[in-house]
């Protein structure tokens, strides 16, 4: 596995506090990642919305200083990825990195109008087979752990969502596709799932993760470049743009006042209930992450800077 560069030009943190998104390339794990940031910008306030198999390359928001605390509000957003698929041969980890336990030439009868028809199957609300090597629990213990010693998994169905599925080429025995879905989706479960349904079997090949939320690899660091002070900070997401998919409250002075004691604010009637809202300054600062109870939105978590 490639080594992180670890030879970085540290960059002052004193200006530390969004989500910077990092372009992880294939090889290191995304707790090695966390850990090249945490080096180059000398901070131990460092945390990743979700992580990446070391095999897969592509974006990971990393929360930096006080927007750690909004790493539960962007781990579930929805994510977009470039995924090759190989049909005809199926792996005991559903992914190049496992052994091959079985091979089918069928492929070759197969034409691209089929591949996409099998693709469409996995659109929408649907019940998923998590592989037997996954992080998933099962009495207490991720179900890897009980399969790197050989031991029968019992698995069960996980309720997810794919929103869109496309796609782009196909140069068989490969099939390169894009799909957009929720949080605790298996795109090596939907590589496996299409090869089952086509009759050829099949495994994830390659992954890049394009997108999360609204939020674009285009714009993200790669790990080599974390040095680099102008880039990192042209990168980082302020905290308030970081949850931009949350309806904004813009809060007036006296609110600001309850807000730096901790206490609730007036809700006016358009403001939503049952979910999270970003309440902000009028000049775009996030001042907290609050919650409608009632005539009032009670602050969950206060970003408020002391007052000098």
């Amino acid at each position: 596995m490639p080594a992180v560069p670890c030879s970085l030009s540290p960059v002052p943190c004193v200006f530390v506090n969004g989500v910077l998104p990092v372009d992880k390339p294939v090889g290191p794990t995304s707790h090695d990642a966390v850990a090249a940031v945490r080096r180059a910008l000398r901070t131990r306030e460092v945390g990743h919305t979700g992580t990446l198999d070391p095999f897969a390359s592509g974006l990971l928001l990393i929360c930096l200083g006080p927007a750690t605390r909004l790493a539960e509000y962007l781990t579930g957003l929805p994510k977009t990825y470039v995924a090759t698929m190989r049909l005809g041969e199926t792996t005991d980890t559903d992914d190049l990195t496992g052994d091959v336990v079985s091979v089918s030439l069928a492929w070759q009868g197969i034409d691209a109008a089929a591949v996409e028809a099998a693709l469409a199957s996995q659109l929408g609300t649907i019940e998923q087979l998590p592989p037997i090597f996954s992080a998933k629990k099962v009495g207490g213990e991720r179900m890897y752990a009980a399969a790197r010693r050989g031991e029968a998994v019992e698995r069960k169905p996980s309720t997810v969502t794919v929103h869109s599925i496309r796609l782009l080429s196909v140069d068989l025995p490969d099939v390169e596709f894009e799909v957009e879905c929720g949080a605790g989706t298996y795109i090596r479960a939907i590589a496996r799932d299409v090869g089952e349904m086509l009759g050829v079997g099949g495994h994830l090949r390659a992954l890049r993760r394009t997108r999360v939320g609204t939020h674009s690899v285009e714009g993200a660091v790669p790990i080599d470049a974390l040095g680099d002070e102008d880039r990192v900070r042209a990168a980082t997401i302020a905290p308030l743009d970081a949850v931009s998919h949350l309806p904004r409250v813009v809060v007036d002075e006296a609110g600001i006042a309850a807000l730096r004691h901790g206490r609730a604010v007036p809700a006016a009637d358009d403001v939503p209930e049952a979910r999270p809202l970003a309440l902000a300054s009028a000049e775009g600062e996030l001042l907290a992450i609050a919650e409608r109870a009632g005539g009032e939105v009670r602050p969950r978590k206060v970003f408020l800077r002391p007052q000098a």
